[in-house]
């Protein structure tokens, strides 16, 4: 029996995470932050646009129904803070930051999808620092995919996949309108 080869040049995917796996993950990562944090109070989530502002408005509603408090969400856009601004080819595309909650002396969770070079996480913290001065910046992420360029590394992962440098993870939300899971593709 021949052995079946895809062609070159065609993408190959497998789902590396489903809708019932991120739930759980969310709520583990809630207790987690709960845990190191001793609780929820002066703890804000603000998400790097786009996958991180999905999953810290699902992380806050996690955290609100264990600490029972209202936890701050807020929105953030890194666009014009990336240090790759004048190598990249096309424009960046800038959304909104929304951070309508002080954050002096607050512990700023930034939560993102996925955590790869470490470059977006460096360029979230400039984006925070012009905001105000927290306490402590902690970071959250769906998935840990290595290959970091920066010593950057997160407080709280949902899980770590190791890959290859041409693979990569796509998060899909029900927030966009698509079916949540993570993928892991290459070509």
């Amino acid at each position: 029996m021949a052995a079946f080869r895809i062609p070159k040049g065609i993408p190959v995917s497998k789902v590396l995470l489903n809708k019932e796996d991120i739930g759980r993950i969310i709520t583990r990562m809630a207790h987690e932050i709960i845990e190191k944090n001793k609780g929820v109070s002066s703890l804000c989530l603000i998400g790097i646009q786009r996958g991180g502002v999905h999953l810290a408005g699902r992380l806050a509603a996690r955290l609100e129904e264990i600490g029972r408090r209202n936890i701050p969400v807020g929105a953030l856009d890194i666009a014009l803070y990336r240090d790759d601004i004048t190598v990249r080819k096309e424009q960046p595309v800038v959304r909104r930051t929304e951070v309508a909650f002080e954050i002096n002396n607050e512990k700023v969770v930034l939560v993102d999808d996925v955590l790869f070079t470490g470059r977006s996480i460096r360029a979230a913290m400039d984006a925070v620092m012009d905001l105000g001065r927290p306490s402590a910046i902690q970071l959250a992420v769906l998935v840990d995919r290595g290959h970091r360029e920066l010593p950057i590394k997160a407080d709280f992962v949902g899980k770590n996949v190791p890959t290859s440098i041409d693979e990569t993870v796509k998060v899909e939300f029900e927030e966009d309108g698509l079916e949540d899971r993570v993928v892991l593709e290459w070509v």
